[in-house]
């Protein structure tokens, strides 16, 4: 696909400096673009490649140039082009997302091989992908994308517009809602990690018997895992992000709009508050509570109930700016 400066001036409501006619049709680093690039700058230290670079079009957020460079006025009728916008990455995402769906629209059928339960209705807009695996009483909404090798197990629900790539895995009873998109051997539902040793010291299953609920618009990574409750529901909330290889155990909810990076891992019957985000690493205790806003910095181990928003760093986690104070003079010591 190929897009003029001036087209993606107007789509985004950008302010153009430079050819309105330069064409784009691909996208890269603006250290290597060239003529068919578009790119963006979202950080001062980028600013410097603009003297040189031979993109296309650049996207730029327009605090980092405001009052410091000056563009030509006008459209000139050569060379590449400027656009200044709110938020270059934000921008980039809008443009991405379009071109993202002309090039890989949505699928429609059923794919043979593939088992569908008796009395299970599949919309007529969804996909159901070869060796796939639906059970009984699943309720499908519109436009469902199920690709080859899933499974579903019975009772389960899914939302309108979700997207089960290869290799998903849904237990039964799970509930998902709608556009969701579950990367490649992502598993929900499998059983918490529940035993209990008997009076000879031997480990004894309980059984896991709630379920799983993951609310609108949550995207998990690829094998990531969501364990079923013992009882009740483990919640992953509307809007949350989860990287790969992401642990979240029984009983655990997840608050609304928060990130969970590569690795992390969740012990049971943690709740974690709204906008936290949680980076690589982060190990968090069971049967504890996290506030609103909080971030916690790569392996950081949080052993305790964190009551208040902000930034935590170490293992035990605290307070960031205390950790830093303390690791300067922990590296000091060693070097005495």
């Amino acid at each position: 696909m190929e897009f003029s400066a001036g087209q993606i001036a107007a789509l985004l409501g950008g302010q153009l400096y430079g050819n309105a006619n330069a064409m784009v049709s691909d996208v890269a680093p603006i250290e290597s673009a060239d003529a068919k690039h578009l790119t963006f700058i979202t950080d001062e230290k980028y600013l410097p490649y603009l003297q040189n670079t031979k993109a296309g079009v650049v996207l730029i957020t327009r605090s980092l140039v405001e009052g410091k460079i000056a563009f030509p006025e006008g459209e000139g009728k050569a060379g590449g082009a400027v656009i200044l916008v709110e938020n270059a990455r934000g921008a980039m995402g809008q443009l991405l997302s379009m071109v993202s769906k002309a090039m890989f629209p949505a699928k429609k059928g059923i794919e043979q091989p593939s088992f569908i339960s008796e009395g299970v209705s599949v919309p007529e807009d969804a996909y159901v992908g070869a060796f796939a695996y639906i059970g009984k009483n699943v309720r499908l909404g519109a436009g469902v994308q199920i690709y080859p090798n899933v499974y579903i197990g019975d009772n389960v629900v899914i939302g309108e517009g979700t997207i089960l790539y290869a290799g998903v895995k849904v237990y039964a009873n799970c509930k998902i809602g709608k556009g969701c998109i579950f990367h490649a051997g992502v598993v929900i539902g499998a059983d918490g990690f529940g035993f209990e040793p008997d009076a000879q010291g031997v480990n004894q299953k309980i059984p896991q018997i709630g379920n799983v609920i993951i609310e609108d618009d949550v995207e998990l990574g690829a094998n990531t895992c969501v364990d079923r409750a013992m009882m009740g529901s483990t919640i992953v909330r509307k809007n949350v992000k989860v990287d790969n290889l992401v642990q979240i155990a029984h009983n655990v909810e997840v608050g609304e709009s928060s990130f969970l990076c590569a690795q992390v891992g969740i012990a049971g019957s943690t709740k974690i508050g709204k906008h936290c985000i949680l980076t690589g690493q982060v190990g968090v205790a069971g049967h504890i509570e996290i506030a609103d806003n909080c971030i916690f910095g790569a392996q950081s181990g949080v052993s305790g109930s964190v009551r208040k928003p902000g930034m935590y760093m170490g293992s035990p986690a605290i307070d960031a700016s205390i950790w830093r104070r303390a690791a300067v003079k922990f590296k000091q010591s060693g070097q005495r």
